[in-house]
């Protein structure tokens, strides 16, 4: 019988992964330096527990979701090499789902920066 991974082993893992989507995906990058910026805002406005609650789980929500995005594009162009119409809709519903995060984001952001800004 086979002895399930350890756990410094999965987490090894799961951080090549973290780092193959940041050595792979431009937008991951973007992502990660919008998310700097907006820890550094939060930080400089003195943003309360709540507003921090928001802000990260609208920003990890959106690095998620970019890493998946990433892991089905990896596996749809393995699976189908050539272009398909199918494998391009899940591709684009995909990145949709990326953007619709994003939006999101912009909008708890201005929510939660505005009121400090003005």
């Amino acid at each position: 019988m086979k002895r399930p991974y350890s756990f410094s082993h999965r987490l090894a893992c799961a951080g090549r992964g973290f780092l193959l989507v940041l050595q792979g995906e431009r937008h991951m990058k973007v992502h990660l330096v919008a998310f700097a910026f907006v820890l550094a805002a939060g930080f400089y406005f003195r943003l309360s527990p709540w507003e921090w609650v928001c802000l990260l789980g609208v920003s990890v929500l959106v690095l998620t979701l970019e890493m998946v995005n990433a892991a089905l594009e990896h596996t749809l162009d393995l699976l189908h090499p050539g272009e398909h119409p199918t494998v391009g809709a899940a591709k684009d519903i995909m990145a949709g789902a990326v953007l619709v995060a994003v939006c999101l984001a912009l909008v708890v952001g201005a929510i939660l920066f505005l009121p400090h800004m003005l």
